[in-house]
């Protein structure tokens, strides 16, 4: 059996006594992508241009007229052509009065103009009906097939019959319609395009000046410091082994950031005594970001896994063990077998690897692909009991490869204490502030707080008895 592609199928067939007749403005590259899809999903296709002769690249089965002629097919017109074209438009002001005209334009920069583009065409056409739509589908969507986020189409219009009829069109092409209201969002949606990485930003930044602050300090402990002391040179640690303790410090601590910001709206609530009264912005931003942190925090224990396999070949750690291994056989010295240091050892080892093992689960669970298919209650199950179980023992994991070092004086360098310390901060504050939260006395509060009750309210004695605000 021949096998077919579902990328040349349409999604949505539309019966040959149904067919539709739509009308495009322009023969670019997104207007010939958008007909082509058109014309596969069982639409007849009209194509408007300036030069109707030239038309070798459209798709076959589309007709092409000039504007005039072309608006006269149909009662639906996609406007694909830029916004510093939209002056021919006032010459068809009479043809298109009363036609559905879809903007499908971006802009080159965000808020570029003081309108968008769609209420400028508004003004160009005041008798059209204006509906702003694809702007967020790319040409190479439409021609390979849109997958995933790239399926959403946002939508918004004044006349809701129009915008009703765009968002058919929208389903037909195998995308899914979302309706923002009014044309007044079409500037938000004209921006969508424009926006790189908007979340990602402070988890980014905040991520680079965390990883060049640990370098630099791992650097003057452990370079700097035994060149000036000893005239040893240790230049060569920057290449594995103070990467491979930046990492895990870094992943320890922006695991700790994520969960951190939770405790913090826990404890405003408190202080507050309601649920009603907005966190400070910068806390709102924050919370916002702690998908985009956890998986940056993924990110660097992945690095520090990779590089810690790597150490057994490194020169360094084979000089060192074939020097202590002579040395011992030289001074017939052996080591004694230590039960204690072989359980702190298994033990570091485990929480490590489970504590891995539970990230990775974590940073699983948020991809949406993952998320869109557990209930709410399953997905805050893993993203909150098992994400403080995950810094619990990655947390654990740290302090016990620590051990007594983390106390003792001779780990100073120029008063500075190991770099694991500084790993340490956040995450145990964030867990000593958790157990404190959970604690009946206080979480019994807390619980009231979140399911309406309000401490200074003139309602308290009817939310004390139970009949709360949801």
């Amino acid at each position: 059996m021949e096998k077919t592609s579902t990328d040349t199928l349409p999604l949505t067939m539309i019966p040959p006594e149904e067919q539709e007749t739509v009308c495009i403005f322009g023969t670019g590259d997104y207007g010939r992508s958008l007909g082509l899809k058109m014309i596969q999903c069982g639409y007849s296709i009209v194509f408007g241009s300036r030069n109707p002769r030239t038309f070798s690249l459209l798709p076959s089965g589309a007709e092409v007229l000039s504007y005039s002629e072309a608006a006269q097919k149909s009662d639906i017109i996609i406007i694909a052509i830029h916004r510093d074209h939209y002056d021919l438009l006032t010459a068809l002001t009479e043809v298109l009065r009363g036609k559905i005209l879809v903007d499908v334009s971006n802009n080159l920069k965000m808020h570029q103009y003081p309108e968008s583009n769609a209420e400028y065409l508004a003004q160009l056409v005041p008798g059209a009906h204006i509906v702003k739509a694809f702007n967020t589908i790319s040409a190479w969507a439409l021609q390979s097939g849109a997958l995933d986020a790239s399926r959403q189409a946002f939508v918004c219009g004044n006349d809701s019959k129009a915008k009703q009829r765009v968002m058919d069109i929208v389903r037909a092409l195998g995308l899914t319609p979302l309706d923002q209201g009014s044309l007044l969002a079409a500037s938000e949606i004209e921006n969508y395009p424009l926006q790189l990485f908007p979340m990602w930003k402070f988890p980014l930044y905040f991520s680079a000046i965390l990883c060049v602050f640990l370098f630099v300090y791992c650097v003057i402990r452990d370079v700097i410091y035994p060149y000036v002391n000893e005239k040893k040179d240790h230049t060569f640690r920057m290449a594995v082994s103070i990467p491979n303790r930046v990492f895990p410090i870094a992943a320890l601590t922006l695991l700790g950031v994520v969960y951190l910001p939770g405790v913090i709206a826990a404890i405003l609530q408190l202080y507050r005594g309601t649920k009603y009264r907005r966190f400070p912005g910068w806390l709102d931003h924050w919370m916002l970001c702690r998908k985009q942190l956890g998986l940056i925090a993924l990110g660097f224990a992945f690095l520090h896994a990779i590089y810690t396999l790597v150490i057994p070949i490194r020169y360094y750690v084979r000089w060192r063990l074939q020097n202590s291994t002579i040395t011992r056989a030289i001074s017939k010295k052996e080591n004694p077998f230590s039960t204690t240091n072989a359980w702190l050892n298994d033990l570091y080892l485990s929480f490590g690897i489970l504590g891995f093992f539970f990230f990775i689960l974590l940073g699983i669970t948020s991809l949406p692909s993952v998320s869109n298919v557990v209930n709410w209650r399953e997905f805050r199950f893993v993203q909150s009991k098992l994400g403080y179980l995950t810094l619990i023992l990655c947390t654990a994991h740290t302090l016990i490869y620590g051990g007594k070092r983390f106390l003792s004086p001779y780990s100073l360098r120029w008063y500075l204490p190991s770099a694991y310390i500084l790993a340490l901060i956040i995450p145990c504050t964030v867990l000593v502030i958790k157990f404190i939260l959970i604690l009946p006395c206080i979480d019994k509060t807390l619980t009231r707080i979140r399911q309406g009750w309000e401490r200074n309210s003139k309602g308290s004695k009817s939310t004390l008895n139970g009949q709360t605000d949801i």
